[in-house]
């Protein structure tokens, strides 16, 4: 039997995310099965946002750029969308219980192109 380490949400968070994306995958390329039409080009999504800056954080982990603490401390995910006259923007905020800085954020652009990150949101 396998036993999850405690302070390992990280990891839960990616299970979970990926159990939910491949659920999803399966239900919707049953509902396309009909075939035979096309959809105007999707937009990108806060849980598209959400997957891309989850694989950016964990290689940020394991590089080094981000302590441990930031894995096993992992408090909080958030996603917003900030929209101004030109543009919209998905920002995903990992915040850890304990530590300064508190938060790293990525940003990505309306194509899902990843715009950078930074500990402040700005």
């Amino acid at each position: 039997m396998n036993h999850l380490k405690t302070g390992n949400t990280l990891n839960v968070a990616i299970i979970a995310v990926t159990l939910a994306v491949g659920l999803c995958g399966v239900f919707v390329s049953q509902s396309f099965g009909h075939g035979g039409k096309t959809h105007a080009d999707k937009a990108f999504t806060a849980l598209q946002a959400l997957q891309k800056a989850t694989l950016l954080y964990d290689k940020l982990i394991v590089s080094g750029k981000l302590t441990e603490e930031w894995e096993t401390g992992l408090k909080t995910i958030t996603i917003n969308t900030r929209q101004s006259t030109e543009k919209q923007e998905h920002v995903v905020q990992f915040e850890r219980a304990v530590g300064d800085p508190a938060s790293v954020f990525f940003f990505f652009d309306q194509e899902g192109t990843y715009s950078g990150s930074n500990f402040t949101g700005e």
